[in-house]
This record gives structure tokens, C-alpha cells and sequence, in this order.
């Protein structure tokens, strides 16, 4: 049986999941410095994307989600450990993202990945500590020209 104190944690760091996606898809990447520790490290190589600390992560985010006309990410089944003051997770996500077409429109690629995540308690509450994705599958993305 869960103690309230880990039931309380498993609702924070559910929420710090939360808060990510909304940051993301919302655009609002100022709002991931509550997700985040600052000295948090961020591997997004799975697919393509960069490898650094949370600052070097958050200003690719900057320059490179705001081409895509839309997207979404669709958090479920975290799998999550606490112990003491840190804890572990492996989340799913469903990522439907919007291409801009050369010859007009959009072409909607879908990106099924697995976060695997190490959390830590701060004072100002959970934080990411480390992020990487692991792939799962990519359906219909546009083969570059």
C-alpha cells in the first residue's frame, strides 16, 4: 500500500509530466524552467534531435518546434519509482506532428516514444533531472528533399 507521501509524489511528478507537454505543445518554452532542474540533462537523439544540458535542449526547442505548423503530446502509463528524494519514470507518448508541404498543406506524421526519466525533489518540488527518449515507432514522416 502507498503512503500519502507517495501518493502525493506520484501526483507531482504526474503533473511535472503534464506541465511538460503543455510548455511544449503550447509553445511556451519558458514555462519548462518549472519542469526542468537547471542543471538537468536532455537527450532528444532518438529521433534526430540534439544531446546537452536543459539550456542547450531549450534553445534547440526554441528554433526548431515553432516549423512545425502543429503538434501534440499525448502522455501515458508512467511507469514510475520513487525512492526518497529521487525517483525514475518511463513514459509513453504519442506525438502527432504537422509538416508544412512544399506544394501547399500539411502531411501528419505520428511518433509513438517511451521518455525514460530521473525526477528529483527540489525545494520548489520535482524536477526532471534527466530525459531521453527511447523510439518506439514513426508512421507517414515526409522524406526529405
Amino acid at each position: 500500500m502507498l503512503s500519502l507521501q507517495e501518493i502525493s509524489d506520484r501526483i507531482e511528478i504526474q503533473q511535472l509530466l503534464y506541465e511538460y507537454a503543455a510548455a511544449i505543445d503550447g509553445k511556451n518554452f519558458d514555462r519548462l524552467d518549472v519542469v526542468f532542474a537547471p542543471d538537468a540533462h536532455v537527450d532528444y537523439r532518438a529521433f534526430g534531435g540534439v544531446a546537452g544540458s536543459y539550456p542547450e535542449a531549450k534553445t534547440w526547442l526554441t528554433k526548431v518546434l515553432p516549423t512545425f505548423p502543429a503538434y501534440q503530446h499525448l502522455m501515458g502509463n508512467a511507469e514510475i519509482r520513487i525512492d526518497g528524494d529521487t525517483a525514475t519514470g518511463r513514459v509513453m507518448c504519442f506525438n502527432p506532428m504537422s509538416f508544412p508541404r512544399r506544394q501547399g498543406g500539411i502531411q501528419v506524421a505520428f511518433f509513438g516514444l517511451w521518455y525514460l526519466d530521473t525526477y528529483v525533489r527540489t525545494p520548489a518540488g520535482w524536477r526532471i533531472q534527466s530525459r531521453s527518449e527511447e523510439k518506439s515507432f514513426e508512421h507517414n514522416v515526409p522524406v526529405a528533399p
